[in-house]
């Protein structure tokens, strides 16, 4: 088990993605997330820019309609534009695999390993259907504490990623043992190989 050595390890980038899922990240329920971009991403759609990042929680566009039963009932809707005065930032997460993928039949057999369900994955291939979708695979770290921080108008906005003020990682403990993060993986991997 990965626990980080007593210091100052700090991370400043954050991903951005529904709160629903940063929750289940952090839980160790799912390790991947799908991304096309959000509209104000660079042209040619989502990118990599961090290979590790803090998770910041958005509300604004969760869409339980979009989600697995389970975690459409965790979702509570808010007004366009609400933010949250304060976030908590709960995890960071380091990106070990980045599989882009266009086959439909590829991604609905993804369909057991995160939250989304097939109507989301069928949305998000439409969208925008020259670019592929994006499968992140992220080995997500729980901060020894949460730590809050105020909202500021730069986090918001349809774009991925943000820098927010240093948070510092030290001692975060893994959602996953070793072994099962390497099992699901490999499943995904095999899905996806060609």
């Amino acid at each position: 088990m990965t626990v980080f050595p007593a210091g100052t390890q700090t991370l400043t980038p954050a991903l951005k993605e529904w709160q629903v899922a940063v929750t289940a990240l952090t839980a160790g329920e799912t390790i991947v997330v799908l991304r096309k971009g959000g509209i104000r991403e660079a042209k040619g759609g989502f990118t990599v820019r961090h290979d590790r990042a803090l998770l910041y929680p958005t509300y604004e566009h969760q869409k339980p309609h979009l989600l697995k039963p389970g975690y459409a009932s965790q979702v509570e809707p808010v007004a366009s534009g609400w933010h949250p005065d304060t976030v908590e930032i709960a995890a960071w997460a380091r990106i070990t695999d980045q599989l882009e993928v266009v086959d439909e039949a590829r991604l609905q057999a993804l369909l057991p390993f995160h939250i989304w369900n097939q109507e989301f994955v069928i949305e998000r291939l439409k969208w925008q259907p020259q670019q592929p979708l994006t499968v992140l695979l992220l080995r997500v770290y729980r901060l020894s504490s949460a730590r809050l921080i105020p909202f500021d108008a730069a986090y918001g906005g349809c774009k991925s990623w943000i820098e927010i003020p240093p948070i510092a990682v030290d001692e975060a403990l893994p959602a996953l043992d070793d072994r099962t993060y390497a099992d699901r993986v490999a499943a995904i991997r095999a899905i996806l190989a060609d």
